[in-house]
């Protein structure tokens, strides 16, 4: 499918399925364009509605999406967490991960919350490097934000042995461990470690994924100081910015044979669960859906 049929103008009806985002900016958001090609893609009658919604406003907003009719929708940042505590119910991975990214109307019009960023991580991961196995060996994340909540996650319920955090701000971390430790339960609980940032190069000894859940490396912010010597080359690295695509350090980790993941993939593999579940179809990560994305990116 091209831009030009992406362009042609659909006439909404009153059986319009309807969904949104709300964040605060929103304007940066990518979510309207990959699901407004899916919905053209597969000729549906509906809509996703870019919604700036201020903090004060977003009870409001998410608790009028039954009446309104809204199938349910997206929150992006600054909403995630409170987002948790503003729906009827929320599945376990989002009350894990202690934040929501999805929200879906039930036909009885209560509201369940999800995040799905842990399952685009990993759907990503194993699309893009099929051969990667959770047992291959500890994971090293560096980061300790939202996103790195969500992969660390994904990560241990997929079966890696142990992840190694590390962060610029090491009681962040030691905060982060001590939460997850409590909301895993006994089968996940003590496989995440914290490590000093000064130690983060000796801790990729014997690793088998290294992955950059911070904004180091991203257009405009300082780069990734990394030396990668002690990664093995069998390791994969996973660098969760994709502004720019390959950032220096999946440059240099292709340079000396690792296999490497860029960022857009987890971004557009978060949104297949919520698109399926507001329009019914089950959407595909396709190349042209990752050109037509990549084309709204400096």
């Amino acid at each position: 499918m091209n831009e030009d049929a992406l362009a042609v103008t659909r006439t909404l009806t009153g059986k319009s399925k309807i969904a949104g985002v709300f964040g605060y900016p929103v304007d940066h958001s990518r979510s309207p364009r990959l699901h407004g090609f899916w919905l053209a893609q597969h000729g549906i009658d509906g809509a996703y509605i870019p919604f700036a919604t201020h903090p004060r406003d977003l009870p409001r907003a998410i608790r009028a999406l039954p009446s309104l009719g809204f199938r349910g929708g997206n929150v992006t940042l600054p909403h995630k967490e409170p987002a948790l505590g503003l729906v009827d119910e929320v599945t376990r991975v989002a009350e894990r991960i202690g934040a929501v990214n999805t929200l879906i109307v039930r036909d009885d019009s209560s509201i369940l919350g999800d995040n799905t960023d842990g399952f685009g991580f990993l759907a990503h991961l194993q699309a893009s490097q099929p051969s990667w196995q959770p047992n291959a060996g500890p994971a090293v994340l560096l980061g300790a934000g939202g996103a790195a909540r969500a992969i660390i996650v994904a990560l241990l319920e997929a079966g890696v042995p142990e992840i190694l955090l590390a962060n610029r701000t090491q009681r962040r971390a030691e905060e982060l461990a001590e939460a997850l430790d409590s909301a895993l339960g006994s089968e996940l609980a003590g496989r995440l470690k914290v490590v000093t940032w000064h130690h983060r190069e000796a801790a990729l000894e014997g690793a088998g994924l290294l992955v950059n859940s911070t904004q180091l490396g991203m257009a405009g912010q300082p780069a990734l100081d990394m030396n990668l010597d002690a990664l093995p080359k069998s390791a994969t690295v996973y660098d969760i910015v994709y502004v720019p695509l390959e950032t220096p350090l999946l440059a240099a980790a292709r340079a000396r044979g690792n296999a490497v993941v860029d960022g857009l993939g987890m971004l557009l593999h978060q949104a297949r669960p919520g698109f399926a579940a507001w329009f019914g179809v089950e959407p595909q990560v396709t190349p042209a859906l990752r050109d037509f994305v990549l084309k709204d990116i400096p």
